[in-house]
């Protein structure tokens, strides 16, 4: 978050959890975020919605469970207006979540075996990337973008070790 930005307390209790997560406690991360999704609820916050429904896809090695939570990562994407991206962090555009969304969807896809549907949410986020920023971000999603699409084109369903979540 920049600094002329207000305190956001759900999407700071989503950092805890992530972070938790990440440094080798996924059952308490997921655990968290459940319990924060159950708060916020279905028809809270789009923002907090789409933040919290990513990560927790990452905290599930399940692809299906992955997946139904990539989904609804997507469709709060698709309600968070450009607006309040801004209201929580002015740095941060709608635009530039989308491939990290479509990348996910297709991975998810990817690793059951549906290539048809993996193959539509790379090209969607092969579109996207140009709203990617020039950094070790935009870096890092651009190659996921290319990894997984010679994976789809392989019919690979092996887990990506560079996906998030691979350690869990």
């Amino acid at each position: 978050m920049t600094d002329d930005t207000t305190t956001d307390p759900t999407m700071d209790a989503i950092a805890r959890a992530v972070a938790e997560g990440r440094s080798g406690d996924p059952v308490a991360a997921r655990r968290q975020l459940l319990t924060l999704w159950s708060e916020i609820g279905v028809l809270g916050d789009a923002l907090h919605r789409c933040t919290l429904a990513h990560y927790l896809a990452d905290l599930y090695p399940d692809p299906a469970r992955a997946l139904a939570w990539d989904i609804r990562a997507l469709d709060a994407a698709d309600a968070v207006s450009e607006q309040r991206v801004q209201d929580h962090d002015a740095g941060l555009h709608i635009a530039g979540f989308y491939p990290s969304l479509h990348l996910n969807l297709a991975d998810s896809y990817r690793r059951l075996g549906s290539f048809a549907a993996a193959a539509e949410h790379i090209s969607a986020a092969e579109k996207c990337c140009p709203e990617l920023p020039d950094d070790g971000y935009g870096t890092v999603i651009r190659t996921a973008v290319r990894e997984v699409g010679e994976a789809v084109a392989r019919r690979d369903t092996t887990a990506r070790s560079s996906a998030p979540g691979s350690a869990v």
